[in-house]
């Protein structure tokens, strides 16, 4: 398949989720393919994101777990933490997902090359002292956090670095109210660190169900988490002891010893030299791609967060092989990102499938809403006041389920499954003719029948 008018077929540039998965689907195809990275194998997910964060959310669960435990007849001794036990073993996780993930490109056939690429045309990138081309070059760099410009701005950090902090901080700020600022303060408050939020909104989680953001922001507080809406940091400064005061927008101080910003992430597309070539960008940076997520110029595509589509680690995937597909066996059928179930491994759980309340009182006429909170029966026992949410919104004119919300134990879980009945079409009736399995929590999506609001 090679054209003998190139070094590869094709060349991707970005080793994280999308990129390795393009770069095998094609080879496998029979394509010459190299992959080109300049940081680590398997990108942000395996190694700054989901992967270490889910290993962080466990470990914090423990505190609550020894608690719980007293209630079922445990004897919980003297508890001691220690973060460099988390953080070594953590490591050791990641290099062994990295040498995998170096092994599935090796065994696949695909050239690996260390380095950070950068556009010399539209067929050619140069790397170090290298020159190689390509027939179809795939821009799969991800994104960045991010943190606005202010005084002091250089003394926070980012969700990059908090998973290599030498020291656990007795006292964190987190400034953010999206989900990686939900889970990393969750993290910190599980492991016995003094955790403030500050979100410069009324009310975080924006883009998720009304009835998931209120009861979030109820049980998030349970937890001793201080949260602070409508707030914001006009500057932050050292002090002589190494802490940190944060001063804020509507007066006032905050005193503390680490202080994270997770406000967003954005296009990892920094000296890729996109103007060389003409890649055309929007106003946020990511790259502008059609249905098959070709560029403005034919031979350059791109996926994944770079785009700015949805960005979690299966969406790249998916993206990955429809592209795919469509360049080595004919599809033309765009990707449906219409379903996309998500989580947040935040204290508790939040996991979504399809739309939000308000997203469907737009689009349909006639809504049914089903909704149910519970204590868990494990906290019959254990003294949590933990509580979980569940909700179903109905199409009433076809009965269709139309979103589906969790927030509790598990909703990662469980909102798999029912993302799975969900893309299939199910319907309410379908939903109350499904027997529970009995005594779980899930069993409650099968057992609402009374509509709580209709309209």
């Amino acid at each position: 398949m090679a054209n003998s008018n190139y070094d590869y077929d094709l060349l991707v540039i970005g080793a994280g989720s999308g990129g390795v998965r393009a770069s095998r689907m094609a080879a496998s195809q029979g394509a010459k393919v190299a992959v080109v990275e300049s940081t680590f194998l398997g990108g942000t997910c395996v190694n700054v994101g989901c992967v270490p964060k889910k290993l962080f959310s466990y470990a914090a669960h423990f505190a609550e777990d020894f608690h719980d435990a007293r209630g079922f007849g445990w004897s919980i001794g003297e508890k001691d933490f220690d973060w460099s036990v988390l953080r070594q073993n953590k490591d050791k996780e990641i290099q062994r997902l990295n040498g995998i993930y170096q092994r599935l490109l090796e065994n696949a056939g695909v050239t690996i090359i260390n380095g950070q690429a950068r556009f010399i045309d539209e067929h050619t990138v140069e790397v170090g002292d290298g020159h190689y081309s390509a027939e179809r070059i795939l821009i799969a760099t991800g994104g960045q956090p991010f943190v606005p410009e202010f005084p002091g701005h250089e003394h926070a950090i980012t969700s990059n670095e908090a998973f290599y902090l030498d020291s656990l901080p007795k006292r964190a700020v987190v400034v953010g109210g999206g989900y990686i600022a939900l889970e990393f303060a969750s993290i910190f408050n599980g492991l016995g660190v003094e955790t403030t939020l500050i979100y410069r909104r009324e009310l975080f989680l924006r883009g998720f169900d009304d009835d998931v953001r209120h009861f979030m922001r109820d049980e998030i507080e349970k937890k001793g988490i201080q949260l602070r809406f409508s707030e914001d940091i006009s500057r932050l400064d050292k002090q002589q002891d190494g802490t940190l005061q944060c001063h804020l927008k509507t007066g006032g101080e905050i005193n503390t010893d680490l202080v994270l910003y997770a406000t967003g992430r954005v296009p990892n597309t920094l000296g890729l030299n996109l103007a060389q070539v003409g890649v055309e960008t929007d106003q946020q940076g990511a790259i502008v791609v059609n249905e098959h997520f070709q560029t403005s110029v034919p031979s350059i595509y791109a996926l994944g967060d770079v785009i700015n589509r949805v960005q979690l680690t299966p969406v790249a995937l998916a993206e990955a092989m429809s592209l795919v597909r469509h360049w080595y066996q004919g599809s033309y059928e765009p990707l449906d990102y219409s379903l996309v179930p998500s989580a947040v491994f935040s204290h508790p759980n939040i996991a979504s499938v399809g739309l939000t309340e308000a997203q469907a009182r737009d689009r349909y006429s006639k809504l049914d809403i089903y909704r149910t909170s519970f204590r868990h029966l494990k906290h019959t026992l254990s003294g949590s006041d933990e509580k979980t949410l569940m909700k179903l919104i109905v199409d009433k004119v076809t009965d269709k389920v139309i979103g589906c919300h969790m927030v509790g134990a598990e909703a990662g879980e469980i909102m798999q499954g029912l993302a799975v009945a969900i893309q299939a079409g199910a319907t309410k009736a379908v939903f109350d003719r499904t027997i529970g399995i009995h005594p779980t929590a899930a069993e409650e999506f099968v057992t609402m029948r009374e509509p709580v609001v209709e309209s």
